[in-house]
């Protein structure tokens, strides 16, 4: 359940698109299943909301028949045990269904792997404990029971797993660091983007080291204090040094590649074993090649 304070006059529905992470589509199905409330009482999606109304969105309580089926795809698994798994996700795969796509994503590849996954997510993300961007590759951590997705995802909270990304950035950083602490929230110019900005925004923290320097580019490493969506990417694109290849928040032309970020290395204890784990994932052939290239340009 989430408990939100309005703070504008604004349609229901277009409130909670702006301080959510919930689709147009979703938010719509949950007002027409009666699973929001407006203090306490259902709404329509045109109710316009007042200073101090109390929305309760009853999330966990949606259910819809969708059924996801198992494909056989190459995973490239790099841990795994009887409690979770580390996956390396290539870039272009979505993680998990959504958005009229159900059937080529990686948890159809994991359904087709093994039964043993939480189902804390509901019916369309089994397993799944965090995301990275469809064009984002690298480490991604999956849940095969309840008990031990609940440990992962307060792991997380707490802060207590540490990823570590590896991104190309257009342009020179001069500096050899930078912390980047700019709240994110929804572009209101572009529903599909988020920006930093100081409205209906979550606090953002990313630290950021350049690991070397190339005539047009800097490759960096980066890591988080906060997981909100896309936060690298629109981090590096306010100070003014985008992903490279981003399609969406670099102005050059992007190729079917994406952005070149990668989850490069993930650290926690496990939570069931207490073992202390460290994962690294190299680089997709295609990012180290043109890392290559530029080398030879230098």
């Amino acid at each position: 359940m989430i408990k939100i304070v309005s703070d504008k006059n604004l349609r229901v529905d277009k409130y909670l698109w702006e301080v959510t992470d919930y689709s147009r589509e979703f938010i719509k199905k949950l007002i027409e299943a009666g699973l929001v409330l407006v203090n306490n009482k259902t709404v329509k999606a045109s109710f316009k909301l007042n200073l101090g109304d109390n929305i309760i969105i009853k999330d966990e309580e949606y259910q819809e028949e969708i059924t996801i089926k198992p494909v056989k795809m190459d995973l490239d698994i790099v841990y795994e045990d009887e409690y979770l798994m580390i996956i390396n996700k290539p870039s272009g795969l979505v993680v998990h269904p959504g958005a009229g796509n159900y059937n080529n994503t990686l948890v159809n590849g994991l359904l087709a792997y093994t039964q043993s996954l939480s189902d804390i997510g509901g019916n369309e993300r089994p397993g799944i404990v965090h995301r990275i961007d469809k064009d984002t590759s690298g480490l991604i951590m999956v849940a095969k029971t309840n008990k031990v997705h609940e440990l992962l995802a307060d792991d997380f909270k707490n802060k207590r797993i540490k990823r570590e990304y590896i991104a190309l950035l257009n342009g020179v950083f001069k500096n050899g660091s930078a912390t980047i602490d700019a709240p994110i929230g929804r572009d209101e110019k572009n529903r599909e983007k988020m920006t930093v900005t100081d409205k209906n925004s979550k606090n953002a923290v990313t630290h950021m080291k350049v690991l070397k320097r190339y005539k047009n580019n800097t490759l960096v490493s980066c890591i988080l204090d906060t997981g909100r969506t896309h936060q690298i990417r629109v981090h590096m694109a306010y100070i003014g040094y985008p992903v490279h290849n981003d399609p969406v928040y670099s102005k050059d032309k992007a190729t079917d590649f994406g952005q070149f970020l990668h989850s490069y290395k993930m650290s926690f204890k496990h939570p069931v074993t207490n073992e202390d784990l460290e994962f690294v994932a190299p680089l997709p052939e295609y990012f180290q090649d043109y890392l290559n290239t530029l080398e030879a340009l230098d």
